[in-house]
């Protein structure tokens, strides 16, 4: 097989990725795509070392992104890279608990801005062979996980908010937690002036916009402000310009899901949550950038109970 030219991109021009997968092998091709003219960009390949080899379908084609970011870093670096895919890897990516490696890649991609869409009809580019992006005998191990996924978004997640407001300053916390109880947590600290309820309702639109971004389908939430979940439920009016604003936007979220379910829970059963709202609203300006926070599982005094 004769490979055609290769080009380099301009720059800020978004790029196109195509992944491959076999027994032995993963590899990418990285294209720019110009008037509908698909041109490459780079190829890179690696054979599998023998634990590879027993990685799931879809474990491999992360491990194909994973080693094109690595080798591949100054495009990844400046470029909004496309990856053209038939499966659902960034769905997968997204819920990291399926195992421990997957993780390990979804922290190490988050720093780029690669976006995930389908692959459209090959249309006579190059390396049609490189792009048979599954073997046969192994799209249905892709498609049980993606059914996996699939039903796994359909299920109820559940959702903790808390918000608080202070003289240091506000902050959020929410908790979004899946099916099979893996859980994302958030502490967000609000720079702009904002009162206690405020707080809340920016706690409530942060989770939902993040269970958007997860494709959750279902969600129960259960929020620390008793004025968020009556005015949610029709229970109490939005008093108040700001107020009618947060009220719109969330019920505007909420239209994204099939069936949602807002109910006010008690601070003191809310703790976690609670506490990361207010580790998020304190200043810290007197602290260096990085806090590390160690455990100490014995007293440092010997005799102490």
């Amino acid at each position: 097989m004769r490979l055609p030219t290769l080009t380099a991109p301009m720059k800020d021009e978004s790029l196109v990725m195509y992944l491959s997968a076999s027994k032995k092998a993963v590899g990418a091709v990285l294209l720019v795509d110009r008037q509908g003219v698909q041109t490459p960009v780079y190829y890179v390949s690696r054979t599998l070392n023998d634990p590879e080899t027993r990685y799931s379908m879809m474990e491999k084609l992360a491990l194909a992104l994973i080693h094109a970011s690595r080798r591949l870093c100054r495009y990844f670096g400046g470029h909004v890279i496309h990856v053209l895919t038939n499966h659902n890897i960034g769905n997968i990516l997204a819920r990291p608990e399926i195992s421990g490696r997957l993780e390990k890649w979804a922290i190490e991609l988050d720093g780029h801005n690669v976006v995930f869409r389908p692959r459209p009809a090959i249309k006579g580019q190059v390396l049609v062979d490189f792009l048979t992006e599954v073997p046969d005998d192994k799209e249905r191990e892709c498609k049980a996980m993606e059914k996996a996924e699939k039903q796994s978004l359909e299920e109820p997640w559940l959702l903790y908010t808390d918000g608080a407001s202070n003289e240091d300053g506000a902050g959020a916390g929410l908790r979004l937690v899946s099916p099979d109880k893996h859980e994302f947590t958030y502490a967000i600290r609000l720079e702009f002036k904002s009162t206690n309820n405020e707080a809340e309702y920016e706690a409530f639109l942060a989770g939902l916009c993040l269970a958007i971004k997860m494709g959750v389908k279902n969600l129960e939430a259960d929020v620390d402000s008793l004025l968020v979940a009556g005015q949610i439920n029709d229970q109490y009016d939005a008093k108040g310009d700001v107020m009618a604003l947060y009220l719109e936007q969330a019920k505007t979220l909420l239209q994204s899901f099939n069936s949602f379910k807002i109910t006010h829970i008690n601070r003191s059963k809310n703790k976690p949550t609670d506490a990361l709202s207010k580790l998020a609203s304190t200043s810290f300006q007197h602290l260096v950038k990085d806090v590390r926070i160690e455990v100490l599982k014995n007293s440092s005094v010997p005799y102490a109970k």
